[in-house]
């Protein structure tokens, strides 16, 4: 599948042990993950501003750069969500034409799909890769 993990999906997955670990770990390299320059940025500012972690510090996270192919944000026709930050997600989905987003992330999760992209909970997510296991 492929896939668009918001940044908060990623952080979590880094800083603590639950779903969003699962989902960096195991099922991240499963997927075919697309990712814009803006999402990565973001990425490394979060780590380091509320974390005091550095981007290229953590080797899961040199593994998830080069496993992902990268695109340029798509420009979208107008505002996607309350929050305009929030944006790039979707316009990053639309460039790399996935098949779905998960994030944590309520003003996405309530659109439930954008141009086509289901927009998945990390628990959403999870119980899509394996029907037979309840979260």
């Amino acid at each position: 599948m492929k896939v668009v993990f918001d940044t908060n999906v990623i952080v979590a997955g880094i800083v603590a042990e639950g779903l969003c670990r699962e989902i960096l770990e195991t099922h991240v390299p499963e997927h075919n993950v697309v990712l814009s320059q803006v999402l990565w940025d973001e990425l490394a500012t979060t780590l380091r501003g509320k974390f005091g972690l550095l981007a290229e510090d953590l080797p899961i996270l040199a593994l998830y750069r080069r496993h992902a192919m990268w695109c340029e944000p798509a420009p979208l026709a107008g505002p996607v969500c309350d929050d305009a930050e929030d944006d790039w997600v979707p316009a990053t989905a639309v460039a790399g034409a996935v098949e779905a987003i998960v994030s944590g992330d309520a003003d996405l999760l309530i659109l439930k799909s954008h141009a086509g992209i289901e927009i998945l909970s990390p628990r959403q997510f999870l119980v899509r890769q394996s029907p037979s296991v309840r979260l």
